[in-house]
């Protein structure tokens, strides 16, 4: 055993943070859980937590990895500032879940009530956690929101980059394969259903050969669209305007004028 041992270690360089503290991947989604259990009580259960203790069990995590993960990018700055900072964000997080909730029970005729989707349904699960993520990174904690949105996908098959900017009333159907890249800005009132793919053109490289990273790199979506199952929508410079619906099965990679 200590020689398997030693040929695996002897490969961990240090860009794996062999030496230092890493984020708990399951103190992270036990953040989750406390948030689950403080916005919908009667629906998540976790370890027996009410509200109030769910609230300070999550004051109690977030100190802790988003030091964790700050230490790992060399900040240990504002870390206070951070977590009182994310929670009073809960409220508007919990705001724009209940407009996702209303829209995919006004979308859905399957859907019997909203209880249902809550408890049920594996679109409003994904988005749940993407807000909790996007909230996260919009503070710029590192590691976090992408764990967190990991997590959902490995749950769900949605795959929400936590960077995605994404407005109310937003609506995922069955769900499974859907793809929203970083970059991209989808409106209010937007209704995917499985399969979608909001992603990016093939990528510039620069004159080593490797990947330009950054800028904007995926669509922009805009109010009241329907996108159909399996659509493919490509490009930062590809926007879809207002009202428009896109078939299922579409390649898209210029831009679609309103209505």
């Amino acid at each position: 055993m200590k020689d398997i041992l030693e040929k695996i270690n002897k490969h961990r360089d240090e860009e794996l943070c062999s030496s230092c503290r890493v984020n708990n991947r399951l103190s992270i989604i036990e953040i989750i859980k406390c948030i689950q259990v403080i916005f919908f009580p009667n629906f998540y259960h976790y370890k027996n937590h009410t509200q109030e203790s769910a609230y300070e069990k999550l004051k109690e995590l977030l100190i802790e990895e988003i030091s964790i993960a700050k230490e790992m990018v060399d900040e240990n700055n504002s870390i206070e500032e951070d977590v009182n900072r994310f929670l009073e964000m809960l409220p508007d997080i919990f705001y724009l879940l209940t407009t996702d909730c209303q829209a995919i029970y006004d979308g859905d005729p399957a859907a019997k009530s909203k209880a249902e989707i809550i408890l049920c349904y594996p679109g409003f699960y994904a988005i749940l956690i993407y807000r909790i993520a996007h909230s996260l990174y919009r503070l710029n904690i590192p590691f976090i929101p992408r764990i967190m949105s990991e997590y959902a996908h490995e749950k769900t098959g949605i795959d929400i980059n936590p960077g995605a900017t994404i407005g109310t009333h937003f609506c995922i159907d069955h769900g499974t394969g859907i793809v929203i890249g970083e970059t991209a800005i989808l409106g209010h009132h937007v209704k995917l259903y499985q399969g979608v793919t909001i992603g990016a053109k093939s990528f510039e490289k620069d004159e080593e050969g490797n990947l330009v990273k950054g800028g904007k790199r995926h669509p922009n979506i805009g109010n009241h669209v329907i996108v159909y199952a399996n659509a493919t929508i490509l490009g930062g410079d590809t926007t879809i305007g207002d009202h428009c619906i896109i078939g299922g099965n579409a390649w898209i990679i210029h831009s679609v004028e309103p209505n």
